[in-house]
């Protein structure tokens, strides 16, 4: 989440008047994330937020990340649902840019993870993949291992300021991945981008997920990856085995990995790295002038990269039969 695109109370005003939701009470921009223009909304009928799709978000995807939020939701997995207009669409223009309102879920991000948070990420995620089974649009991952050398070109020739030797060691990376990359591995809706800022709790129950807007059809192990990455290190940068070992278990507890995917978790956690890192540095060096958006420090993901080039097999990361 970030504000790139202002909006004034009289625009804002004018959108919600297509909505049942009453007058607009309050409005405050978000600061956190880095892809969309997010709002929080409180009107005389609640709370919401408001998104205006911006930059990698194409208005050709809207209708597969709106569509997966329904059907999640009507599937019993706690996540925003789209607010339709009076005249059912969930879709509209705000400002120039596509946007959309989404139901507010109560709780708060962790911003250092337990084992037993970890354990409960990994169970809702299996959730999440189950609840997709039956969701029939598709939607390829444009941020999978095809799309990396054109990200890497996107940084042009940032990266060895930002890090000495980094850009040799992406184009290594780069280079291997397109070799070893797993293929055929079991299938369906990931969320992409499960950061503990996209999982809310309330004490230590999981309260919801959110942020579906890199959600794709693709190996439910590469979320699994995403999610050792994300969720597994600790704050001096060390991968914590008894983290990764809670996840892997509450996941397999919902939905058991087959030996395929466990064996391909090191190359996956592998690219899932490389893929943050090299978004975070394009992020890093092209942030727009006067966005309200704190970008990501790209080398906090290489590294969690240097530690994956240690890794030969899933016990590194606490896996156990």
């Amino acid at each position: 989440m970030a504000v790139y695109t202002d909006v004034s109370d009289a625009e804002l005003s004018a959108f919600l008047g297509r909505y049942d939701v009453g007058a607009l009470l309050s409005c405050k921009g978000i600061a956190e994330g880095v892809e969309n223009s997010n709002y929080f909304v409180h009107t005389e009928g609640g709370n919401f937020i408001l998104t205006l799709y911006e930059k990698r978000v194409s208005a050709d995807d809207l209708p597969f990340f709106i569509g997966l939020m329904d059907h999640l939701a009507s599937r019993g997995l706690n996540c925003p649902r789209p607010v339709r207009d009076r005249g059912g669409e969930a879709l509209g223009t705000l400002n120039g840019r596509p946007a959309a309102m989404v139901t507010f879920l109560d709780g708060v991000w962790i911003k250092q993870p337990s084992a037993e948070h970890c354990g409960a990420l990994g169970r809702a995620m299996a959730e999440l993949h189950r609840a997709g089974a039956d969701f029939s649009m598709r939607r390829p991952n444009d941020l999978s291992v095809a799309s990396w050398p054109a990200l890497f070109a996107a940084a042009g020739q940032g990266a060895d300021a930002v890090a000495p030797g980094l850009s040799a060691l992406v184009e290594e990376e780069l280079e291997l991945l397109a070799a070893r990359w797993p293929r055929g591995l079991p299938e369906g809706v990931i969320h992409a981008d499960l950061f503990p800022d996209n999982v809310f709790f309330l004490g230590d129950r999981l309260s919801g997920l959110i942020d579906f807007y890199f959600a794709c059809t693709d190996a439910f192990a590469y979320d699994v990856a995403v999610c050792l990455n994300a969720w597994c290190f600790a704050e001096g940068g060390a991968f914590d085995p008894a983290r990764g070992r809670a996840l892997l278990d509450g996941y397999r507890a919902v939905r058991p990995l087959s030996r395929g995917e466990v064996e391909a978790l090191p190359t996956l956690a592998r690219g899932a790295a490389l893929r943050f890192m090299l978004t975070r540095l394009v992020d890093w060096l092209n942030v727009p002038p006067g966005a309200l958006v704190k970008p990501k420090d790209p080398r906090e993901y290489l590294a969690k990269l240097r530690f994956h080039r240690t890794v030969s097999t899933a016990e590194a990361y606490g896996w156990h039969d």
